[in-house]
């Protein structure tokens, strides 16, 4: 789902967290769902600091770019990434790509 608004896009993305794994890691997308695997527990936050981290790397944005709209104490979460399409976000999520 893309929202347009004055400041520019925001873009909605389903993501699936898989908490204390063994690497971080993009696995890509899955029934238009995103999945990850964090090393970092889901304690108080951390997790959830842990993924936006990851994807802004991995977008090459800044973290304040991305927040939790939905499923913060959850595994799967809606996050809002600002200045971004749909098609790039897929594009640069893809598991092993760089952009």
């Amino acid at each position: 789902m893309v929202e347009r608004k004055e400041t520019g896009v925001v873009t909605c993305i389903a993501v699936k967290v898989n908490a204390a794994a063994s690497v971080n890691a993009i696995r890509g997308w899955h029934d238009q769902c995103l999945r990850v695997s964090l090393v970092t527990v889901a304690e108080r936050g951390k997790a959830n600091a842990a993924l936006i981290a990851l994807l802004a790397k991995a977008l090459g944005i800044a973290k304040s770019d991305i927040a939790i709209l939905r499923g913060g104490h959850a595994a799967r979460k809606t996050l809002a990434v600002t200045g971004l399409s749909e098609a790039s976000i897929i594009a640069r999520l893809q598991p092993n790509s760089s952009h």
